[in-house]
């Protein structure tokens, strides 16, 4: 008997598509060059074209970037040369709109370029939109009835109402109250405030069909006045929710310059991976241009006719003016012996953990919490002790996290109290932020430290002092606090209840770790905080660039003990907070430095490096007429000419010459005043006098170079002795 049997068959169909095949070659040619344990966390699966579009081309720009470059290059505080460019090239073809990469000022945020701003004009009165005014100071934002805001302001308060985006609305305050600043994100408004601020995030759109406005309409017909700027954040991405960039246009001169030191003042640099992003998305979009869309309405060649713009505050001025920024390169080859930046060959760990960390998908909140590091971190290395009340704070610049320091020691009425021989640009950012300061002396005969005698002497009058000391290693001078002499500074602290801050961010470099011993204050600090002042305290300020070796990937804490302090701070929210993708890094970084070998083996050997660095930068100054003081740990040291006081002719440059010729000259006598100019200009290197270092006479060389500029800076050395000679 035969028994039939029904046989089925089932095909199932798939379908594959490579997308971006040629940039997704370059990502796996990245990992095969000796990153191939990193692969296991790429994932280029994606759900959403739109999230593959953009993280792709990212991914492959970031791949190549860290196969390409040894270490991540200098950039002006205003912005990342490049990613300036991309701007100003989006406005330029698809807005018509003629800017320069001059045009534009890069902030991490709107929030912080908001902020800045304000800080920078200081006006009486300032109406800011209500959907940004979110993080601004709590004390300035007022819902005082108009009445009120008209009559009872005070002259040297810096007050801000909260405006509806409604234009008729805004347009009445502005008529009844005349506020000297106005942060709208209004489409028209009357000119007749002194200065404005036309916020567009909401309806600028990085696409290759982007969406216009009036504003932007008006603009590629007519320059932008004098007392207007345009400020947009770079927010609407698909794949990093929480990665932000903002950047202000503006075609006044005197505005951009002011902006960009004021960003440098307060806040230091804009992430630069976060700029390589945005940039990434600007490039692709240039590359994929529609020409013509439009037909290019022709510009009107003046200005339109501005009204009397509002003065910058006299502090801001002051500092502008005085202070030691960066100097602009105008096109010249220009060697920074003058910034707190790592330039020297980026380790392979690094490199695997910043682009493992924007490959990643879908990051557990463990993986991000950084909190537990940090507490093992401070533990670990200095001793500090942490409970559950301890609060910790975030940023990704450390300039921005030591500025609300400073606020909060205003908001105290406190007085900032800096060593002579500290970092110059935290003077420059308390001077801006108009805190009381007082220096504290220092004598080369105890190498220009702070010391418990010099402090009982200095703080005796002082009222509600913030001691702000800079260790284990001092930044400039490279010396070390040991953990005896610390233990004394913060004995003569306690006596007259003062708040110090210790700024660890230029320490774990030490050139001779055993012999120096470390630090273990917790033992001092338990003893001070229950017998001591009770508004003494200490916390605990640190920066992870320099200690993982990385000029990128930027990480700022502040460590608080004191509840009160961790209330006030919470005033002034406007921080810039670190992205997921760094977090990720740090934690992994961190972990990694704390196990034998591996990170910790090149952590040593650059160590080494830079000793031996610090001896040929020593030398080569000594033969050259400098008088050195050698320093043990970190990356910058300071040094004074033989030849201060000595006449020497510098020639102008094209810009400044009167005539325009190249040889103009003029003589300068070389003091504490000149001689940063004198040596850029003859040499193209840039260091900081003793204007910056609080030391008269000492000048500071950070020597954590590329190898080629770093003989190069040897070189002008010897250059501008022979122009002393001659």
């Amino acid at each position: 008997m035969e028994r039939l049997v029904a046989v089925s068959h089932a095909f199932s169909v798939y379908s594959c598509e490579l997308r971006q095949p040629n940039q997704v070659k370059v990502i796996f040619e990245f990992l095969k060059s000796g990153f191939q344990e990193i692969s296991s966390s790429l994932d280029l699966s994606f759900e959403d074209d739109l999230v593959a579009d953009e993280k792709i081309p990212f991914l492959a720009f970031l791949a190549s970037s860290l196969k390409e470059n040894s270490y991540f290059p200098y950039e002006p505080p205003a912005g990342c040369k490049r990613f300036r460019n991309l701007i100003a090239g989006f406005m330029k073809t698809y807005h018509h709109i003629p800017l320069t990469s001059d045009n534009v000022v890069v902030f991490p945020s709107r929030t912080v370029a908001i902020e800045n701003a304000l800080r920078l004009f200081s006006p009486r009165l300032a109406i800011v939109d209500e959907h940004l005014t979110r993080n601004l100071p709590r004390q300035w934002l007022t819902s005082l009835a108009v009445q009120t805001a008209e009559t009872g302001l005070s002259e040297n308060v810096l007050t801000v109402i909260e405006a509806p985006r409604q234009s008729d609305l805004m347009i009445e305050l502005i008529k009844k109250l005349k506020p000297q600043v106005v942060v709208t994100g209004i489409a028209h408004f009357e000119a007749v405030t002194s200065s404005a601020f036309v916020q567009l995030s909401d309806h600028f759109e990085l696409s290759s069909l982007p969406g216009t406005s009036g504003v932007l309409k008006y603009l590629s017909g007519t320059p932008l006045p004098s007392h207007a700027a345009i400020l947009c954040g770079l927010v609407k991405n698909q794949v990093y929710s929480d990665l932000e960039v903002a950047f202000v246009i503006s075609e006044e001169e005197a505005i951009l310059k002011a902006l960009s030191k004021t960003v440098e003042v307060l806040e230091g640099n804009t992430s630069l991976i976060s700029q390589y992003y945005y940039g990434c998305l600007v490039h692709e979009l240039l590359a994929f241009q529609l020409t013509d869309r439009h037909p290019y309405p022709e510009r009107r060649s003046e200005k339109s006719k501005s009204v009397e713009v509002i003065g910058f505050s006299t502090s801001a001025v002051s500092v502008l003016n005085n202070a030691e920024l960066s100097i602009s390169d105008n096109g010249n080859f220009l060697i920074h012996m003058d910034v707190d930046q790592w330039f020297l060959p980026t380790p392979s760990t690094v490199k695997a953990a910043i682009f493992e960390s924007f490959a990643r998908q879908n990051m557990a909140e463990s993986e991000i919490d950084v909190t537990p590091s940090i507490k093992q971190f401070v533990k670990s290395n200095y001793g500090f002790p942490t409970d559950t009340s301890t609060g910790f704070i975030y940023s990704d610049c450390l300039q921005s996290l030591f500025s609300k320091v400073v606020l909060c020691c205003v908001h105290e009425s406190g007085t900032m109290c800096f060593p002579a021989g500290s970092n110059g640009n935290y003077v420059s950012a308390a001077k801006f932020l108009k805190a009381n300061i007082v220096n504290i002396p220092t004598n080369s005969k105890e190498g220009f430290k702070l010391t418990e005698e010099i402090l009982n002497k200095a703080l005796e009058t002082v009222k509600k002092p913030w001691v702000y000391i800079s260790g284990p290693t001092i930044n400039p001078t490279g010396f070390l606090y040991s953990n005896k002499e610390m233990e004394n500074i913060l004995n003569a602290c306690a006596r007259v209840g003062a708040r110090v801050v210790i700024d660890t961010s230029f320490s774990g470099l030490e050139f001779d770790f055993e012999g120096w011993g470390g630090w273990n204050l917790e033992g001092c600090l338990s003893k001070l905080s229950s017998s001591g002042n009770p508004s003494f305290c200490v916390s605990l300020l640190g920066g992870l660039s320099l200690k993982l070796l990385s000029g990128a990937l930027k990480f700022a804490f502040l460590t608080l003990n004191q509840p009160l302090l961790i209330d006030a701070f919470h005033r002034f929210p406007g921080l810039t907070k670190p992205h997921s993708t760094d977090k990720y890094a740090l934690k992994k970084l961190l972990a990694l430095r704390e196990q034998k070998g591996g990170m910790l083996d090149v952590v040593m050997e650059q160590i080494r490096n830079l000793e031996i660095r610090a001896k040929r930068l020593k030398e080569a100054l000594e033969k050259c007429g400098w008088d050195v003081l050698r320093p043990c740990a970190g990356v910058s040291m300071v040094a004074k000419p033989s030849f201060l006081d000595k006449a020497v002719k510098l020639s102008h440059s094209l810009k400044d010459a009167g005539n325009g010729e190249k040889d103009a000259t003029y003589e300068v006598k070389l003091n504490d005043a000149t001689i940063r100019e004198a040596i850029a200009k003859t040499t193209g290197l840039c260091i900081n006098s003793g204007s910056w270092t609080g030391i008269p006479g000492y000048c500071r060389f950070t020597f954590a170079l590329e190898d080629s500029e770093f003989e190069q800076a040897l070189a002008c050395l010897v250059k501008f002795k022979s122009i002393i000679d001659n």
